[in-house]
Order: C-alpha cells, then structure tokens, then sequence
C-alpha cells in the first residue's frame, strides 16, 4: 500500500472539487472515482471530465499527481431508492425529519467501492466531501458514520486505510475560503462556473455558480458564497487601513 497515494470521491460538486484540489496539495498521486446511480441531476456525470481536464490545464503544477479516473455504475442504488434525487418529485421534509433528497445507503456504498478501488490500486488513503456542518441531516454525512466505515473497511478488507473528511466542520463559506487558499481566484472561479451542485440539473449561471438558484443545494452554495465574499471584503479593508 502506497502512503503517497489517494482516491477522491470525486462528482464534480463544489465539495468534491475543493477535496480534490485539498488531495493534489498533500498526496503524490491521485485517482478520483464518481458513481452513476441515475441520479436527478444526471448532468454533474457531464461536468466531471470538464473540471478535471481544467485542473490539468489550469494548475500545471498539479497535473503531473492527477491519475486516472473511475466512474462506476451504480443504476440499482436509483432502483431502490424513493427519493426526489432518483425520482421527479417535489422536494420536501420527510415525517423522520430527514429531507427526502436523502438517498438512503448511498455514501456507505460509495465509500465501500471507494474502497475497493483502493485496495486495487495500493492507495492507502479515501477523500470525500462530507460535512456536518452544512449536510442537511444526512446521517451518512456524520463524522461517527466516517470513523465506523473506516473501521468496518479496515476490517473487512484486512487493511489499513485512513478516510480524509476535511470539509467536515466546516460551512460553505469555509468551503470557498479553503479552495481560495489552495488554489487561489482561479480555483474560485473553476467552482463557480463550471463544477455543479444543483439538485434540478440546472446550470444557469450565477455569481456563485450554476443552478436554479431555489433548491437546497443552490441556496446553501448562494448563501456560503456571500459570506466568503463579504469576509474577503472585510479582511481586504482591513488590511488596506
């Protein structure tokens, strides 16, 4: 098992894109993996390869440590799934109190085949995007969950992985400040104009990025987005007095 070796769950969201360029910045090589489960917004499958090719021209320096890329299909979590991400259906709360954009078992089987690929591969270590901060009430999003799948993969597959989470405690306009941070405005406006997190497949464009700007998804990115700028502002006055 390579120590320098990395896999990035890796959609093509705002979260997945900062990882991965988090990844680039520590680990020596770096393969990312995407799932297909028929989801809603199928169009994130399209923007991958375009994110992807951007770091490669856009951050020379990182080319060189992006390997290859997996994208597995995943149609029977779409067919076992009632939720408004696999079905069209109004997005609303549940009566457990969870979203149902909620897709129930999909970042344990994601992880798990994350895993599988690593094993493949000798990568000792797992990156993925998720957050308690601003995760919406997913359980599978929760640091407990993470440190029990790390647990359950190191077990079951005889192994010694270590599972990265580091959007974990942190909101989106944390989110946007650690992608200035790694890769400075032109990461910024990589995510913002070409990575895509909107549950309705849109990608009209906005000043925080692509979408219909009223699900979810498009409003927890249009919110973190004015708090990272009004920050940035603040900070460059600051250091301007």
């Amino acid at each position: 098992m390579n120590d320098g070796d990395a896999i990035v769950l890796f959609s093509g969201g705002q979260d997945s894109t900062t990882c991965l360029a988090w990844a680039l910045d520590r680990f020596e090589r770096v393969e990312t993996v995407g799932f297909d489960y028929r989801q809603r917004h199928h169009v994130e499958l399209d923007v991958r390869p375009v994110v992807l090719e951007a770091i490669r021209e856009q951050f020379p320096h990182w080319a060189g440590r992006l390997a290859d890329d997996h994208l597995i299909d995943l149609a029977v979590l779409g067919q076992v799934s009632e939720t408004s991400l696999t079905r069209d259906v109004e997005i609303e709360m549940q009566e457990n109190g969870l979203p149902n954009t909620f897709v129930p078992g999909r970042n344990l089987l994601f992880m798990t085949f994350a895993a599988a690929i690593a094993y493949r591969r000798g990568a000792k270590h797992i990156v993925t995007g998720v957050c308690e901060t601003d995760f919406s009430g997913y359980p599978d999003c929760r640091d407990d969950t993470m440190k029990a799948l790390q647990l359950t993969l190191n077990l079951g597959m005889d192994t010694r992985f270590v599972v990265h989470t580091p959007l974990m405690w942190i909101d989106k306009a944390d989110t946007w400040h650690l992608a200035h941070q790694l890769g400075g405005d032109a990461l910024v406006d990589l995510v913002r104009e070409e990575t895509h997190t909107c549950y309705q497949g849109d990608r009209s464009l906005h000043d925080w990025g692509r979408g219909c700007g009223k699900c979810p998804a498009c409003e927890l990115r249009a919110h973190g987005y004015q708090r990272f700028i009004a920050k940035s502002a603040t900070c460059a006055d600051i250091g301007h007095d």
